[in-house]
């Protein structure tokens, strides 16, 4: 409620404004979101034991898939777990809010499991702490499959995050790079120690987050373009003349989409950039694939 009346919110609620202008908050209302949508901006003043005074103040509630500088819940959030003793831990936990409908978890292998979340539609978010044996996998899985997301943060192992984020030129850049880089803007947001987990790994983690590009897919055909780039580096020591070459039986045709695209032949595709590579694309497909050879 309002309590525009009150005379401390009356001299403290231009301060509060100005601390809260660019802050986010989440908060737990299961039970009565209907109602809870319909409040505006809700502040009042607490009295502390000292018989001091400070102000509440929460800015516009509403949902969260809004991008707004506003307070915002969470409407709904589905959970993989492939532990079974554990997710039983969680129904019996979180049974309310399954009940309610605001907790979904899905047991087995994210890997197998993860496409059952979109029956209800694609979520907008995508987040966790994802094991180095699933992590590439996994968010490779979901961009060629063309599901993207508005945002997803992830904490991995340093390393896939490196890989993630590398340059073109560098000994990380790789098939996985070009495709975060294709349908994402990363962001590195920090590096976490073994002593932040437990039980305590011997690696180092980074957290980095994966932003929806607008301009996605940038390419005549996004499905040629996914299988052209993992042909190019399915043997790093061959230059790119031999791989494409390779992908599309046809070591002339090669050659002629290398010069057309201004790809020096003897490079190696881990030289590229993202650009570059999709230039390729679109002469493979507009003067090769259309012509009837087709991968």
């Amino acid at each position: 409620r309002e309590l525009s009346i009150d005379p401390d919110v009356v001299t403290y609620l231009a301060k509060s404004e100005e601390l809260v202008k660019n802050a986010c908050f989440f908060i737990d209302e299961t039970y009565n979101l209907v109602g809870f949508e319909t409040y505006n901006n809700v502040y009042f003043s607490v009295s502390n034991k000292s018989g001091s005074k400070f102000i509440v103040f929460i800015k516009g509630i509403t949902p969260v898939a809004t991008d707004s500088e506003i307070v915002q819940y969470l409407r709904g959030l589905t959970v993989f777990e492939i532990d079974r003793g554990f997710a039983s831990l969680l129904r019996q936990f979180f049974n309310e809010y399954i009940q309610s409908g605001a907790l979904t978890i899905i047991e087995g292998d994210v890997l197998k499991t993860w496409q059952t979340a979109l029956t209800q539609g694609k979520p907008d978010r995508f987040f966790g702490n994802l094991p180095y044996n699933i992590a590439a996998a996994l968010i490779a899985d979901t961009i060629e499959k063309n599901i993207r997301f508005d945002r997803a943060v992830f904490t991995v192992q340093k390393e896939v995050a490196a890989r993630a984020m590398a340059n073109p030129g560098t000994e990380d850049y790789s098939s996985f790079s070009i495709l975060c880089q294709w349908a994402y803007n990363l962001k590195h947001i920090m590096d976490l120690s073994g002593g932040n987990f437990w039980p305590k790994p011997n690696v180092t983690s980074s957290a980095f987050s994966m932003t929806m590009k607008p301009d996605f897919p940038c390419c005549d055909n996004p499905v040629l373009f996914v299988k052209l780039q993992r042909g190019l580096f399915s043997s790093r020591r061959k230059n790119i003349r031999n791989n494409l070459s390779a992908f599309l039986s046809d070591s002339e045709k090669a050659a002629a989409a290398l010069e057309k695209a201004g790809i020096e032949p003897s490079v190696r595709a881990e030289t590229l950039p993202v650009k570059t590579l999709l230039l390729l694309s679109d002469i493979v497909n507009a003067d090769i694939i259309q012509n009837g050879i087709k991968k």
